[in-house]
């Protein structure tokens, strides 16, 4: 039977639990399985259609959240897949399996980004090596601390988020900039911070900005070569940096001041770094897509 209006349509409110959530500390950066309610990664719900049939990316801190979403609808629609993540290795393992699963290749490398420009460079060459080609990078991998005033923030803390948010983004950009073909495209996740910086999350907001500047003058170098640059601006997600590094009260009531009342899922991200890195896009370079729940990108 053909599905009904119905049965397609449902009340965006009310498709994930809202807040109040309980209380669930973590350890930076924090691991998917402890997490409660359980995120969304698509694992049940992306269906591929071949958009990325025979390509490869490359994803930035892919273990979990916005990135094993991607990661998982990638492979479904047809790409290999090179991944980096921090140490959290048995999500990383989860990652692999789903995208193994879905039929493609997958490479899981373990680094740290901060202040690894030759590392950066490696992984990129993996794919060359390894996989023949790269048509997509995703620069996702980022790392956020609160803060209850700018006096407590530690220069290390402060040198550690700029190379891991964006310094690292140059590093894999322009060692992939060498091998993209022209219909390739590069992602950047920035955030709703980069526009409604909240100050407990000071050095994260700053580097959120220098991400979306960062993608508006690389779209035009990189378009001399055929490759478009975009970037998706998140509001919250539900997410192991969440309950790692927020106070409990922050993370009981995370999400409840968009209009859905409610954090987005990481599946609820994925169709659109899809989008941009398909040939519906084609026409599409330099520009920042909000995915915010409602809240204003001011």
């Amino acid at each position: 039977m053909a599905p009904t209006q119905q049965s397609i349509l449902q009340d965006p409110r009310k498709l994930y639990p809202r807040p109040e959530y309980p209380t669930q500390p973590q350890d930076i950066p924090g691991q998917t399985q402890p997490m409660e309610p359980t995120p969304d990664h698509g694992e049940q719900t992306y269906v591929g259609s071949g958009k990325l049939e025979g390509l490869v990316a490359l994803i930035t801190g892919a273990d979990s959240g916005i990135g094993r979403a991607v990661a998982i609808a990638y492979a479904r629609e047809g790409a290999d897949i090179v991944f980096t993540y921090l140490r959290e290795d048995a999500d990383a393992k989860e990652t692999e399996r789903l995208v193994r699963e879905a039929g493609r290749k997958v490479i899981a490398v373990k680094m740290d980004q901060a202040h690894n420009r030759e590392g950066c460079e490696r992984v990129v060459q993996r794919c060359i090596d390894e996989l023949g080609r790269l048509d997509i990078l995703i620069n996702n991998a980022g790392f956020q601390k609160t803060y209850a005033s700018i006096e407590d923030i530690p220069d290390e803390d402060i040198s550690y988020t700029f190379e891991t948010n964006i310094e690292a983004f140059f590093h894999f950009s322009r060692a992939a900039l060498r091998h993209l073909p022209p219909g390739g495209s590069i992602i950047n996740t920035t955030s709703i911070q980069a526009f409604d910086p909240t100050p407990h999350l000071a050095p994260y907001a700053a580097t959120k900005a220098a991400i979306a500047n960062f993608t508006l003058s690389l779209a035009g170098e990189a378009i001399e070569k055929g490759v478009r640059v975009n970037a998706v601006a998140p509001g919250p997600v539900w997410t192991p940096l969440i309950p790692s590094t927020m106070p409990e009260e922050k993370v009981q009531s995370f999400g409840e001041n968009t209009l859905l009342k409610r954090p987005a899922q990481p599946a609820e991200l994925a169709p659109l770094f899809v989008f941009l890195a398909s040939a519906d896009a084609s026409y599409v370079t330099g520009e920042i897509y909000g995915i915010t729940g409602g809240r204003l990108q001011m």
